[in-house]
């Protein structure tokens, strides 16, 4: 059944030591369109200047760029790994100045610098030396976001791309049809209780996203992000922390990792339940 949406353009900048992450963006786009842009009347069409420029003369190659891509685009993803890129006339590279560029017209951007390892004879000590400028200036100017994987990558762009259309009113689109108006988040929560509540939102906002459930001759822990959930070990209390758990595991909010039932992960869609909870 077709249906009417409006296109946002997602310009992707960055040098070209990160072509994994290009396909990730793209995968995690096209990924939101299936689930998402029927219900929000929008749809996201990823572009870059490999995809979505064509040959001209009489300009800077970058400005060319500029003009037939970056002038377009409603949102952009900047991702760095060792290298900033090629220099332009005015600027350290062309992806900081598509940058500066997308910036300087108020429309949202969101960076991301990659912290895995790379092997020393692969890396241009000057690329990385102007890189490393450029983040620590970046670092007064805003927020951006570090990885150490592809797959964390991911999993963070994923969270976050959600989270920028939800709050910027950029994406906000006034007089939808009912059918197809964003739905209010707590009618979109899973029926779960205040303690699987509280239990996913804290867990939600540990480093590592896990919760631990520890038996020992003491008592019982339920820990998550440097706290203990179980204060008097009076089996009742015990009770409703270890049901939060379960109606998690059940609701597929969390995924039992450990053997014995010790060690629970948020999954992806318990990150995006997390953020929709509001204590």
């Amino acid at each position: 059944m077709s249906y009417e949406s409006k296109v946002f353009n997602v310009m992707i900048a960055s040098p070209g030591d990160v072509a994994s992450e290009r396909t990730i963006i793209r995968d995690v786009i096209y990924e939101w369109n299936a689930v998402h842009s029927q219900r929000r009347s929008i749809v996201l069409l990823p572009v870059g200047w490999e995809t979505h420029s064509s040959p001209e003369m009489g300009q800077p190659p970058q400005e060319i760029i500029n003009n037939q891509v970056l002038e377009r685009c409603d949102l952009l993803v900047g991702v760095f790994w060792t290298r900033i890129g090629t220099p332009t006339s005015e600027y350290a590279s062309g992806t900081v100045q598509e940058i500066e560029k997308h910036i300087s017209l108020e429309r949202p951007a969101m960076l991301y610098f990659s912290s895995q390892p790379a092997a020393l004879d692969d890396v241009d000590n000057e690329q990385y030396s102007q890189l490393k400028d450029f983040k620590k200036a970046c670092q007064s100017r805003g927020l951006y976001e570090s990885y150490d994987s592809h797959s964390g990558f991911r999993d963070k762009f994923y969270r976050q791309l959600q989270l920028k259309l939800n709050d910027h009113p950029l994406f906000q689109i006034e007089g939808l049809k009912q059918e197809n108006q964003i739905v209010e988040p707590s009618t979109r929560l899973p029926d779960i209780s205040g303690e699987a509540r509280i239990l996913l939102k804290e867990a939600s906002q540990d480093k590592n996203g896990t919760i631990m459930h520890l038996r020992h001759l003491g008592g019982t822990n339920i820990q998550t992000n440097g706290k203990n959930f179980i204060e008097s070990n009076e089996r009742r209390e015990v009770a409703r922390w270890e049901a939060a758990i379960e109606e998690l595991c059940t609701s597929d909010l969390l995924i039992k990792r450990g053997y014995k039932g010790e060690i629970y992960e948020i999954s992806n869609l318990g990150y995006q339940v997390a953020d929709m909870i509001q204590l």
